[in-house]
């Protein structure tokens, strides 16, 4: 055990952990995060996707000890920006969300992307999301999503 320390949602936080226990396991029980959801356990699905220093990561393949020293994003956290109002308004627009199970994974991914490429061409959303996977959508939605977000012309990214 070791005291790992780094940014969770905005907020310093010094853990007590076994440094190879997933980054997951400790956000969802010893935490109490439920948006990072355990889908294959193999870094496969992005169920479990969280951002690490403004990169999607797979919490599922991070040790603990990694996010020491780091900046860590879980959809709670997101959910209080206003650039996460936008992004859910828009997957509800366009009927992006049906079970539910990989939106906050999607919505990571879309803010990750959007970050760094504001207007992004549908190649690069489909390339952005391709370590997410949707078993109800068929994806077209969750495109169609993220280019409403981007097409705003607010600025917010």
């Amino acid at each position: 055990m070791a005291d790992i320390s780094f940014i969770l949602n905005g907020k310093n936080v010094t853990i007590d952990a076994d440094a190879t226990k997933r980054l997951l396991d400790v956000l969802r029980e010893d935490m109490g995060f439920t948006g990072p959801k355990e889908g294959c356990g193999e870094g496969e699905c992005g169920a479990c996707s969280v951002l690490m220093d403004h990169e999607l990561v797979s919490s599922c393949l991070v040790p603990v000890g990694n996010a020491a020293g780091h900046e860590i994003i879980t959809i709670e956290g997101f959910s209080e920006e206003k650039r996460y109002e936008k992004l859910a308004n828009a997957f509800a627009e366009a009927g992006a969300v049906q079970c539910g199970f990989c939106t906050p994974g999607m919505i990571l991914a879309a803010e990750a992307l959007l970050n760094k490429i504001p207007h992004p061409t549908e190649m690069q959303i489909r390339q952005a999301i391709s370590g997410n996977l949707c078993r109800c959508t068929g994806y077209n939605m969750i495109i169609e999503a993220i280019q409403m977000a981007a097409d705003t012309g607010d600025g917010l990214w």
